[in-house]
């Protein structure tokens, strides 16, 4: 089945919660650029990076795609219960890659990422679409403050997980591993969560046809696009050697993929995504398995809490992103 379509001509309140981290800025640079979306706000968690650069990655990226008016809260430097581990190995030091852009003029508000996560909502319940495209530290500690944010957002839709196997851990993806505990207080929030996990995402790959796409959106393709996937660390092509059978079966190319992306996309472009009702429970406590998303797709009615992207019309995705991406000022020619 096919995520939940907005009604035609419509436009989806977004609210972000990330870690940039190279796909979480190009994540941001197409919530600005994509007519669908209206990024309401954004908060920023430690992940791939520390909170303080995650925190400049994301006011640089906004500046950069001509929205220095979102508003903008710093969250939670470390997950709950565990020692922050960080993704630089992947996303360089500074998170970018090789992008290097400007440090922003703005600066966070005052309120910190559950403030703005609770007070966004509340002013506008049932509206705001909240994202999240890193670990979910911010939104447990804003479900546990106020549970009844389960029920005043319009949906809920995650960068993370997989129903299959992990990137860090074989059994485990990033986002959820870094702070298990979090992601299980989520998860059993009663809420449905739309997890868009490696299963989706490691089939929207910007392979080399991309990349030259790219090329033609003037400062934003070579200041921050094509730099920030040219400096994912490692090989060019970033799915562990278990995951490969699983992605060359759906066709994808060789390349980074863009994880974060997909999120967003998801939201903006349900069409291009194939879903499916599913139950889903984080380990917590396993020596091996800590952070893998149990996924059951046989799961009752009743006992469903997840909806699972499985697939993405890879094409299409790539045409909506780039010309999402093409209406941001820094994608126009000079002069």
């Amino acid at each position: 089945m096919s995520a939940p379509r907005p009604a035609p001509g419509s436009t989806r309140k977004v609210l972000l919660d990330c870690d940039p981290g190279i796909d979480d800025a190009l994540a941001i640079a197409f919530a600005c650029g994509h007519p669908g979306l209206d990024l309401c706000g954004v908060t920023t968690v430690a992940g791939n990076i520390g909170l303080a650069q995650v925190t400049a990655n994301a006011l640089s990226v906004l500046e950069f795609a001509g929205r220095p008016d979102v508003p903008l809260a710093a969250g939670s430097a470390a997950p709950l219960l565990r020692p922050h581990v960080d993704a630089r190995d992947v996303h360089g030091d500074s998170g970018l890659g090789q992008a290097r852009l400007p440090p922003a003029q703005a600066r966070p508000v005052e309120a910190d990422a559950t403030d703005l996560i609770i007070d966004t909502i509340g002013a506008s319940p049932g509206e705001i679409t909240l994202v999240a495209t890193g670990p979910l530290t911010n939104i447990a500690l804003a479900v546990r403050r106020q549970p009844e944010l389960v029920n005043r957002v319009a949906d809920f839709v995650i960068m993370g997980g997989s129903a299959t196997r992990g990137n860090t851990t074989p059994a485990a993806e990033f986002n959820i591993v870094t702070d298990p505990e979090a992601a299980a207080i989520v998860f059993g929030a009663g809420w449905q969560v739309t997890m868009v996990g490696l299963d989706a995402t490691l089939q929207a790959r910007a392979d080399k046809r991309v990349k030259e796409r790219l090329a033609g959106l003037g400062r934003l393709g070579s200041d921050l696009l094509l730099p920030a996937l040219g400096g994912y660390l490692g090989a060019d092509d970033t799915t562990p050697r278990h995951l490969l059978p699983a992605v060359l079966a759906a066709g994808a190319g060789s390349g980074p993929a863009v994880h974060d992306v997909c999120a967003l996309a998801l939201v903006a472009e349900p069409a291009l995504f194939g879903c499916q009702p599913a139950r889903v429970e984080v380990e917590t406590a396993g020596r091996w398995t800590a952070g893998m998303t149990v996924t059951q797709f046989g799961a009752q009615a009743g006992d469903r809490n997840a909806l699972v992207a499985t697939f993405i019309e890879v094409p299409a995705f790539w045409d909506a992103v780039i010309a999402a991406w093409a209406r941001l000022p820094a994608a126009q020619p000079a002069g």
